[in-house]
């Protein structure tokens, strides 16, 4: 149990600095690759918030995916805890961008930046501490199914938004 413990804690602390790098990186991806049609199904290809949150989404998936490859029989409540922190975590960009927007009325980088960094500190929270209790195992099939289709709405929507307020782009 205490190999577990360890285990789980240094892949949060590499998880969290993982997800921090390639999600900024990932924010400048689309404009690097001069508007790849690839790239933007997985980085933002404007400022609305929805493509924002991709910015915590697929750097998790990609770093989930890697977890489950390597510690599934070390930490067997990793997949749906996993995915309830991708899922709290993007979530958590809409949420706190739109509370701190209606609080001052205005957009700001460093309110921006803050947004991203605790809602990547609050998936991995929830991954912890979800992974330690196994308390969402009774729960992975709904979890999973919720995380595949965010990824689905991703596809679709980032070339073919609906109109809605979290679609909309906000000046850069």
């Amino acid at each position: 149990m205490d190999y577990q413990k360890k285990l789980l804690k240094r892949y949060v602390i590499a998880g969290i600095f993982f997800v921090l790098t390639t999600g900024t990186l990932a924010h400048f991806v689309y404009g690097w690759t001069k508007q790849n049609m690839i790239a933007g199904l997985f980085s933002p290809i404007n400022e609305s918030v929805w493509e924002h949150m991709k910015l915590v989404f697929f750097p998790m998936l990609l770093f989930s995916g890697i977890m489950l490859w390597k510690n599934k029989k070390y930490l067997p409540c990793l997949l749906p805890s996993l995915c309830a922190g991708i899922l709290a975590g993007t979530a958590a960009v809409p949420v706190l961008f739109y509370a701190y927007f209606y609080l001052l009325g205005q957009d700001l980088l460093i309110l921006d930046l803050a947004t991203f960094l605790l809602s990547v500190l609050l998936a991995f929270f929830i991954f912890y501490s979800s992974a330690r209790s196994c308390q969402l195992r009774p729960y992975a099939f709904c979890l999973c199914i919720l995380t595949i289709t965010i990824f689905v709405c991703f596809l679709l929507f980032t070339y073919h938004p609906p109109s809605l307020g979290i679609f909309t782009e906000f000046a850069a």
